[in-house]
């Protein structure tokens, strides 16, 4: 199967947080079925790293980048997809970090940051994609035509479950469950199906990548600290069941089978990608 025949051949998606991890592997393997995407990332290096190698590989794609938190972002990526290709057909809310805190020490600055780009930002942009959405529903519905559209909300299983020293992401990521269940009873009459993904432990650069004290990454100038203890990780993945973390293709593999056709009956849904650990 070539990108030109592949499941998604001709459809427009939206991923946000692109450039590196899960959300490359997201972007790689919808293009890989025939997608056009909109790649997005924080730095333009690593979003232009994922579009050379969409592009390498025969697939089409342009950039938006920035913060997901601006005020305007929505609005810029959906014009651009709709200016590079004239549509839209998936959207996949990617992109957040996490920093953590016991409740007693996190800021109002750490709690307001998580829920900005967890919550507020997929909000914006499926707010911004609604008008077209609507447009382009109302159309095809008066030409007999049946086109599903798919937005995939990533969680977490912090947000499923709770995780100590995250009460900003569990609440942000038990957030996008509910707007994802209520958004599925908004757009059902517009032939979208919204789901959730909620990654258990996936090996990205916040996890494996820096496991040694004062490992962190710049997030809009705020240092923030990444990467698990090696015990620690070693103990959480003893606890899973199928022995291990999940790649970052793994989880892409998730998002991607709520993308297809053969997932149009499947909404308001929240899949846990956790390798069996509840």
């Amino acid at each position: 199967m070539t990108a030109a025949t592949g499941k998604l051949a001709g459809k427009v998606a939206l991923v946000t947080g692109s450039g590196r991890g899960i959300g490359r592997e997201i972007a790689l393997k919808l293009a890989s079925e025939g997608a056009r995407l909109v790649i997005n990332d924080l730095d333009a290096g690593p979003a232009e790293e994922a579009l050379a190698a969409i592009r390498a590989a025969g697939g089409e794609a342009v950039a938006c980048n920035g913060s997901v938190t601006e005020a305007d972002f929505g609005e810029r990526i959906v014009k651009a997809a709709l200016d590079a290709f004239g549509g839209i057909d998936i959207i996949v809310n990617n992109a957040g970090y996490t920093w953590d805190n016991v409740i007693q020490k996190m800021t109002d600055e750490q709690w307001y940051a998580i829920i900005d780009v967890h919550m507020t930002a997929p909000f914006r942009i499926l707010r911004a994609a609604a008008p077209f959405i609507r447009e382009a529903a109302k159309r095809e519905a008066e030409a007999g035509q049946e086109r599903f559209r798919k937005v995939v909300n990533i969680s977490s299983t912090s947000g499923v479950y709770g995780n100590a020293g995250q009460a900003n992401y569990s609440a942000a990521k038990a957030g996008v469950a509910g707007m994802t269940r209520a958004l599925a009873k908004e757009w059902g009459r517009y032939k979208v199906n919204v789901n959730a993904v909620a990654f258990g432990l996936i090996m990205t650069r916040l996890t494996e990548a820096a496991a040694g004290e004062g490992a962190s990454i710049d997030i809009e100038g705020r240092a923030i600290k990444v990467g698990v203890n090696p015990q620690v990780l070693k103990n959480a993945e003893a606890l899973i069941p199928l022995g291990r973390g999940g790649t970052p293709a793994e989880a892409a593999g998730a998002v991607y089978l709520l993308c297809i056709p053969e997932s149009n009956y499947v909404s308001g849904q929240t899949l846990v990608v956790g390798g069996g650990r509840p």
